[in-house]
């Protein structure tokens, strides 16, 4: 509904016009209790999108491509970052280990981070990346909207 999309961009805007950081406006568009009544309308479920994905395009489009973290200017790759962050936990394996760990507390999208890094960290190690596919078949499982559900469906199958 047109109420939905507008109450998205005018709540983003707002906190983006008050120096909010794409990772607040987030956090305050998952607790909004405006946003949450109209998606609990049949037809407004997110069934293939979901509000977070509009809010992310919404900062793109105002805000540009730079999140306002200094250290995201210009990154490392993400296969550097993988390295460095597995050396730091110990070996991919621990890395992996503390990914599992995340999942089973319920912190998906930490384990799928975790998972990530290990995977590129250790590229060649099947067992890892079988126990990495594992990791996004429970977040694609824990999903309700088919775009987050397909992207980590082919993150399990990518090696």
């Amino acid at each position: 509904s047109a109420a939905l999309l507008e109450h998205l961009v005018n709540a983003t805007l707002s906190l983006m016009n008050q120096g909010a950081t794409l990772d607040e406006i987030l956090e305050a568009t998952r607790s909004d209790r405006v946003l949450a009544g109209l998606l609990e309308r049949p037809f407004l479920r997110p069934v293939y999108d979901e509000p977070e994905f509009v809010v992310r395009n919404l900062y793109r489009l105002y805000g540009g491509w730079w999140d306002g973290n200094p250290a995201r200017l210009k990154p490392p790759t993400e296969d550097r970052l993988a390295q460095e962050v597995s050396a730091l936990a110990g070996g991919a394996a621990a890395l992996l280990a503390r990914a599992e760990a995340a999942q089973k507390s319920g912190d998906l999208a930490l384990a799928c981070q975790l998972a990530e890094w290990a995977g590129r960290a250790a590229p060649d190690d099947e067992k890892l990346q079988q126990r990495r596919a594992a990791i996004y078949r429970a977040r694609e499982a824990s999903e309700t909207s088919l775009m987050a559900r397909s992207i980590y469906a082919a993150a399990a199958d990518r090696r």
